[in-house]
C-alpha cells in the first residue's frame, strides 16, 4: 500500500514560498477526525529576521512607498475582490483545519472582503494640517507617514476576520506587515498568502510565517525593528508580548479574551432573547471571543427563558462542520475540551447544575465534539461564570434589580463584549452606558462591521480595530516648521 502524502504549506517571505531555515515541520489536526490533514513549515529566528528585514526594504522600495494612497486602495480593492471570489474554497480549508462550520467560514471570509474594501476607501483620506500656529514668520504642517513594520499576530478562530482588521488598514496607511498565524490551524492564512501575491503586493510588503513561541512568536514581538504591533490572543501571552516589546517600544494594541455578560429584563422579547443568547453561546461553537457565557435574567422571566433555552438547546444538531444541517461542530482542540471538564467538575461541586449537556459525544467519532451545555449558578463563585472556556457552554442565573444586573455584569476581569435584551429604550441606554465593556449589543448580539470599532477594558486588552479611527493607530505625524520670515534668526539661545 502506498503511503499518503499529506499536504504541505511553506511560509511567504518577501514574495518567496520557503521552508523554514531549520526544516522544521508541524502537522495540523482535522478536528472533525482527529486526524493529521496537512503539514506545514515552521518559521525559525533566521526567517522572522529574513521577513522583518524584507518589510523595512519595503517601505523604502519605489514600488510600495512610491505608490499614491489611491493606489494603495486600488491594490486593497482588487485582494478584496480575490478574497471574495476564493471565499468558499477558503471558507472550506479553515472549516477542515480549525472545525467551525463551513457556513460561517465561507460567509465570514466572503464578509471581510469589505473590510478591505472600507480602508481601500480610506486611504487617500488620510490627511495632514496646516496649522494656525502661535508665531509669526512660521508656515507649519503635519504629514501623515506610515508608522512602519507592523507585526500582527493572529489566533486560530476568526482568522480571516482578525487578519482583516490589522492588515486592511496597515495597508492602506502604507505600512509593511509580517503576519503571525497561530500555529493552531494556520493554514487559512497561508491559503490567503497566495491571494496576497496575486494581488500583486510588492515584494516584501507582507509575509506570511508560523511557527512555535521559541522559534516563531517571541523573535517576531521582540525584533528591535518592529514599530507596531497588532495581537490577538489569550491575557496570559499577552503579558509575555508585552515584555517582549521592551526591546523595540513597538506602539501596541491587545484584543484579547472575554467573559461577556448578556443581561436579559423581565420586558425583553423571549424570541428574540433567546436567538440572541444561542448566537452569543453556541455560534462558532462557542469559541469566539465576545461569547455571551455569562447569561443573568429578571426572575420573573427566568423560569420561561430557562425552559426555552432547554428547549432550543435540545434541538441543536452536533456534527460535520462540512454538513450544512450541521448547527455546531467540533472544538479546535482536544485541550480546550479538557478545559471545560475540569471547569464543569468544579462548578459541579461549587453547588452549579448541568442542566443539559457537559460531555464529549464520542458518538460523532475521535473529533473533538462536545455537547451544548447550559449550567444553572445558584451563587455568583460558580466556576464557569469566571473562566474562559472557548467552547458551547453557557451560564445562567437570576437578578432582580436592574443595580444588581449592572453589578453582576460588571463582575469580571474582562470587559470586551456585552449584551441586554429589554423593550424598554431608556433602561437600554441607560444600563449599556454603565457595563464596563468595549461593545455592548442591545436586542441583538455578536454583530461586526468594518465601521464598527471592536475591542475591550481591563483584561480584555487595549486599543481598537475596525472604524475610521483604528487607521489613525498604523499613522505617525510629522510636524514641519518653515521660517518665512526675511531676516536671519535672533537670539539662538532663546526658544522661539
Amino acid at each position: 500500500m502506498s503511503k499518503i502524502t499529506l499536504p504541505h504549506y511553506s511560509l511567504f517571505i518577501d514574495g518567496e514560498w520557503v521552508e523554514g531555515a531549520a526544516g522544521n515541520v508541524m502537522p495540523t489536526v482535522n478536528p472533525a477526525t482527529g486526524e493529521q490533514w496537512a503539514t506545514f513549515a515552521c518559521a525559525e529566528p533566521e526567517d522572522v529576521d529574513r521577513a522583518v528585514k524584507a518589510a523595512r526594504r519595503a517601505l523604502s522600495d519605489p514600488n510600495w512607498a512610491g505608490l499614491t494612497a489611491s493606489a494603495r486602495g486600488q491594490l486593497l480593492h482588487k485582494l478584496a475582490d480575490l478574497l471574495e471570489e476564493h471565499s468558499a474554497a477558503l471558507g472550506a480549508v479553515e472549516t477542515t483545519d480549525s472545525g467551525k462550520l463551513a457556513a460561517e467560514t465561507q460567509s465570514q471570509a466572503k464578509y471581510v472582503a469589505n473590510y478591505y474594501r472600507y480602508y481601500a476607501g480610506l486611504a487617500d483620506k488620510i490627511e495632514g494640517q496646516t496649522l494656525p500656529i502661535d508665531k509669526p514668520d512660521m508656515h507649519v504642517f503635519t504629514k501623515p507617514e506610515p508608522i512602519g513594520v507592523v507585526a500582527a499576530v493572529v489566533p486560530w478562530n476568526a482568522q480571516m476576520f482578525l487578519t482583516a482588521t490589522k492588515l486592511a488598514p496597515a495597508l492602506a496607511a502604507g505600512c509593511s506587515v509580517i503576519i503571525k498565524a497561530s500555529e493552531i490551524a494556520p493554514v487559512a492564512i497561508l491559503e490567503f498568502a497566495k491571494l496576497i501575491e496575486k494581488a500583486g503586493f510588492p515584494n516584501g510588503v507582507v509575509s506570511v510565517i508560523t511557527g512555535d513561541a521559541t522559534g516563531c512568536a517571541i523573535p517576531l514581538t521582540s525584533h528591535a525593528d518592529i514599530d507596531r504591533l497588532a495581537f490577538t490572543g489569550g491575557p496570559e501571552t499577552a503579558k509575555h508580548v508585552v515584555r517582549n516589546t521592551a526591546n523595540n517600544f513597538a506602539v501596541t494594541s491587545l484584543e484579547l479574551g472575554g467573559k461577556s455578560p448578556i443581561l436579559v429584563f423581565n420586558d425583553a422579547d423571549l424570541e428574540s432573547a433567546t436567538n440572541g443568547i444561542i448566537a452569543g453561546n453556541f455560534g462558532a461553537s462557542g469559541q469566539s471571543c465576545v461569547a455571551g457565557s455569562r447569561v443573568y435574567v429578571q426572575r420573573d422571566l427566568y423560569p420561561a427563558l430557562r425552559d426555552r433555552l432547554l428547549e432550543r438547546t435540545a434541538q441543536i444538531n452536533v456534527g460535520d462542520p462540512l454538513d450544512s444541517t450541521s448547527h455546531i461542530g467540533p472544538l479546535c482542540t482536544m485541550a480546550q475540551i479538557e478545559g471545560i471538564e475540569r471547569a464543569l467538575e468544579k462548578a459541579t461541586q461549587q453547588g452549579g447544575k448541568v442542566l443539559i449537556g457537559g460531555q464529549r459525544m464520542t458518538d460523532l467519532g475521535n473529533g473533538y465534539y462536545f455537547a451544548p451545555t447550559i449550567v444553572e449558578c445558584p451563587n455568583t463563585e460558580i466556576e464557569t461564570l469566571h473562566v474562559e472556556l472557548f467552547g458551547p457552554v453557557m451560564s445562567i442565573a437570576c437578578f432582580d434589580t436592574e443595580e444588581e444586573a449592572i453589578a453582576l455584569a460588571n463582575a469580571s476581569e474582562f470587559g470586551l463584549g456585552s449584551g441586554l435584551f429589554t423593550e424598554n429604550l431608556s433602561k437600554a441606554l441607560r444600563v449599556s452606558q454603565k457595563i464596563r465593556s468595549g461593545i455592548c449589543w442591545v436586542n441583538t448580539y455578536r454583530a461586526v462591521s468594518p465601521m464598527a470599532p471592536f475591542g475591550g477594558v481591563n483584561q480584555s486588552g487595549y486599543g481598537r480595530e475596525a472604524g475610521i479611527q483604528a487607521i489613525q493607530d498604523y499613522i505617525r505625524v510629522r510636524t514641519t516648521w518653515i521660517s518665512t520670515a526675511s531676516e536671519p534668526m535672533s537670539n539662538p539661545f532663546v526658544m522661539r
